[in-house]
């Protein structure tokens, strides 16, 4: 998958992939329909990110949640 072509599909992925090695427990409130295409670049480091590591201390996880809240769209 080449994460360096801004697209939905490749959002999709990148969230999932968050969530799920995050173990996030309100999954549902950070979905890829959500997030702003515009700040994609965003997401990608997000992502990169969260994929190096192996752990997270609870300041992480808040910080990175608060991330992803930041890049939703506006309603």
């Amino acid at each position: 998958m080449d994460l360096s072509i801004k697209s939905a599909k490749n959002m999709e992925y990148m969230v999932n992939q968050i969530v799920t090695k995050l173990k996030m427990v309100n999954a549902g409130a950070i979905k890829p329909e959500h997030m702003d295409s515009d700040l994609y670049e965003e997401l990608k480091e997000i992502y990169e990110m969260v994929m190096r590591k192996n752990s997270f201390s609870p300041n992480e996880m808040q910080a990175l949640a608060e991330e992803l809240g930041r890049i939703r769209k506006a309603n």
